[in-house]
């Protein structure tokens, strides 16, 4: 028998050359399609409520025919601010560049984050649009699922709500775990911090007892309580199975009071979607103050971003989730081996990923079917563009 052809370091296995292949994506133009949807009642979390669902729709045209596009933000009155910094800013320093030169294109984005008079949310937002759409044109490009691209670690992932806003009677909470279920979701993040721990646990204590005791609940106070707010909330839904416990503590001081729910708890806790850079995030699991990290891309600097962040949160040991967003998570998320859940709403708080989505995937026994096609592999309905396009 003859020994196996070694394989080369060049090419195939039988030493035939790979022939090269570049990958041009000359940027012409950079579009925006801002989207505002009114919603069927008002939303209220802690401290913030909601009327409307806002987005952006961003477009990198390409000189060979390439076309990225994604949707990114849930910003209102930030909106037409992002828009213009994406125009004013981004777009003049990339026409004409590479666009598969990702990490080239960042770094010509972020002196938009430079200036010391302007909140940086806004520019951070602004190149993580812009970012997104730049990571969809390189996908379509090679013609593969950005979740391969990102590592291809598995192709669906469990899928969560977002829901337990605060103005619906007890009842109605129940009756939302219900519909949850009964949609085919894992679980639901449930909203507290803008009431008594004591309140705020027995409406935990609803949704739990009306979803069951195999249904993910997590709790997000969104920086509602003090720490000892917090502590005592922990401690009065110890028996409920909270999967982990999110910004549970005021912002002036969370470094610290996310540790200490940690260690006095033991629950665990979720941080990062308030953090802009991967800085911001280093500093938390450098303190030892978060078990999950839920990283933004949307809002703080795009996929490029995100995955420094993943990378840092594998050396600490630390899972990551991302803020919303599941047009964008599920690629991310499905790429990487410490991923947790997808993140939706229900249909009523938002319209837009329900209905602009023509391909949208199934959701079934818990699970979040990731878009095969490239890039984010998004199909996005025009009629529902048009309809509500600023």
């Amino acid at each position: 028998m003859e020994p196996p052809i070694p394989p080369s370091r060049s090419g195939l296995a039988d030493g035939t050359p790979l022939e090269r292949r570049d990958v041009r994506l000359t940027i012409r133009t950079v579009e925006t399609i801002p989207l505002r949807v009114p919603l069927s009642r008002e939303y209220r979390g802690s401290r913030y409520r909601m009327t409307t669902r806002s987005t952006v729709i961003t477009r990198i045209m390409t000189e060979e025919g390439v076309v990225g596009e994604a949707y990114n933000g849930d910003e209102d009155e930030a909106q037409s601010a992002i828009v213009r910094i994406i125009h004013d800013e981004l777009a003049p320093v990339l026409l004409g560049e590479n666009a598969a030169r990702i990490e080239h294109c960042w770094e010509r984005m972020l002196p938009a984050t430079f200036d010391i008079l302007r909140d940086r949310k806004l520019a951070t937002a602004a190149i993580g649009y812009v970012d997104s759409a730049i990571w969809d044109a390189f996908g379509k490009a090679l013609g593969v699922p950005l979740s391969l691209l990102w590592g291809g670690y598995r192709d669906k992932l469990p899928i969560v709500a977002i829901g337990g806003y605060y103005g619906a009677a007890h009842a109605e909470l129940a009756k939302e775990m219900e519909y949850y279920r009964n949609t085919g979701l894992a679980g639901c993040k449930f909203k507290v911090g803008g009431a008594t721990p004591e309140n705020d646990a027995e409406r935990c204590r609803v949704a739990r007892n009306a979803a069951g005791p195999d249904f993910l609940l997590m709790a997000d106070a969104n920086q509602g309580y003090t720490l000892e707010e917090a502590v005592r909330f922990c401690r009065l839904t110890a028996d409920l199975d909270l999967r982990w416990f999110e910004e549970p503590c005021r912002w002036y001081n969370d470094r610290r009071a996310l540790r200490d729910v940690r260690f006095i708890t033991g629950v665990p806790v979720a941080a990062g979607q308030s953090e802009l850079s991967r800085s911001g995030v280093r500093d938390l699991m450098m303190d030892g103050a978060i078990d999950v990290c839920n990283f933004d891309a949307s809002w703080g600097g795009g996929p490029t971003e995100w995955r420094r962040v993943a990378g840092m949160a594998q050396a600490f040991g630390v899972e990551m989730a991302h803020h919303e967003e599941p047009q964008i998570s599920a690629q991310l998320l499905a790429g990487i081996p410490h991923g947790t859940y997808v993140e939706c709403f229900h249909p009523d708080r938002d319209p837009v990923f329900w209905n602009i989505i023509g391909n949208r995937p199934p959701i079934a026994d818990g699970y979040y079917a990731v878009p095969q096609g490239p890039g984010f592999g998004l199909h996005l309905d025009d009629d529902f563009i048009a309809r509500y396009r600023i």
